[in-house]
């Protein structure tokens, strides 16, 4: 398994989890991001920076993304691309996407961008919260693999 995170846009709080369990579990991580970020000193973890742009990361993301990998993602139609592929994606709030629901909510965010289109005010996210971390904290812990004694 590796873990994939589309990193411009992802919590420090998100990343400092990500970077803790690498080390605990000796997974790789590739953070994807169209401006440098700074990552801890570990042959475990890498940053592939790709060019500004539109879906630059995500695209590098989807192309690169394995079976069985997981993706740290806000991006619902990311989420979708790569569920499509056989990994599965987490949101930063917690939310697991798989085959079964991912397609719930890519219908959801495409109503929301037509309302927006539209001019209705349909708000944006709350701010990232504690609450947020500790139900991503949960469910990456249910998406890690057992480390063995």
């Amino acid at each position: 398994m590796k873990i994939w995170v589309d990193a411009d846009a992802c919590p420090r709080a998100v990343k400092d989890l990500l970077f803790r369990a690498s080390s605990r579990l000796s997974l790789p991580v590739c953070l994807v991001a169209n401006r440098p970020l700074a990552v801890p000193d570990s042959p475990l973890i890498t940053l592939t920076q790709v060019p500004k742009g539109s879906d630059v990361a995500d695209g590098h993301i989807a192309q690169h993304v394995a079976p069985g990998d997981l993706v740290i993602t806000a991006d619902i139609p990311l989420a979708a691309q790569v569920v499509a592929r056989g990994a599965v994606a987490l949101d930063p709030r917690g939310e697991i996407h798989t085959a079964e629901t991912v397609g719930e909510r890519l219908a959801m965010r495409d109503l929301m961008e037509e309302l927006r289109w539209a001019g209705v005010a349909t708000g944006g996210p709350a701010a990232y919260s504690e609450a947020d971390r500790q139900r991503f904290a949960q469910s990456l812990d249910r998406l890690l693999p057992r480390r063995h004694p």
